[in-house]
């Protein structure tokens, strides 16, 4: 496949002149996914680490410095509060973090075309669909075999049991195990 960065350079960082000493790093190229004629600049002083390595980690580190920079410039996490009392703080902090959360959804809701209900069919289309209905009368059934294997009820002691089993269940369960089963 491609690769996913376009070069990657190792480099010598520091001026000798000015402290006598010089770092190994790499400094690998990507493309600007936002602008393809773009490209980024990553730099690592880590040489053991591979070029698809560096990427992951400052993609990850990335979402991070965006995190917090929405919610010192936007959010007023700084400028907002001027206390001294730490629950105060602590309850500034979490409400920045919240009002970040909000609006983190709705960019998601906004980009993603699908709404999570979409999603949700999509997913259900996939797997074998088995109902409600379908379900308790397997359980019931596999309980009434147990009960008259283990038990060897008479068809009048069966028939007793299954009854007081239904009428002791939820009205939405009774209606959905079909009479059959009762009897």
């Amino acid at each position: 496949g491609r690769s996913r960065y376009l070069l990657s350079v190792p480099v010598k960082v520091g001026d000798p002149a000015k402290d006598g000493a010089q770092i190994d790093a790499r400094i690998v190229c990507v493309r600007n996914r936002s602008n393809r004629k773009d490209w980024i600049a990553l730099i690592c002083k880590d040489m053991t680490i591979d070029e698809n390595e560096i990427i992951r980690i400052y993609g990850k580190r990335w979402d991070i410095e965006v995190f917090f920079k929405t919610c010192k410039s936007f959010l007023k996490l700084v400028t907002e509060y001027h206390g001294l009392s730490y629950d105060a703080l602590t309850a500034h902090t979490a409400f920045v973090f919240l009002r970040y959360m909000f609006m983190s959804v709705e960019k998601r809701d906004d980009e993603d075309d699908r709404t999570i209900g979409e999603l949700f069919y999509c997913m259900v289309d996939e797997l074998a669909d088995i109902t409600f209905n379908h379900s308790l009368q397997i359980l019931v059934e596999a309980m009434f075999e147990s009960v008259k294997e283990i038990f060897q009820p008479t068809e009048e002691q069966m028939e007793r049991f299954a009854n007081a089993f239904i009428s002791r269940l939820p009205k939405y369960m009774q209606e959905a195990i079909s009479p059959s089963l009762a009897a």
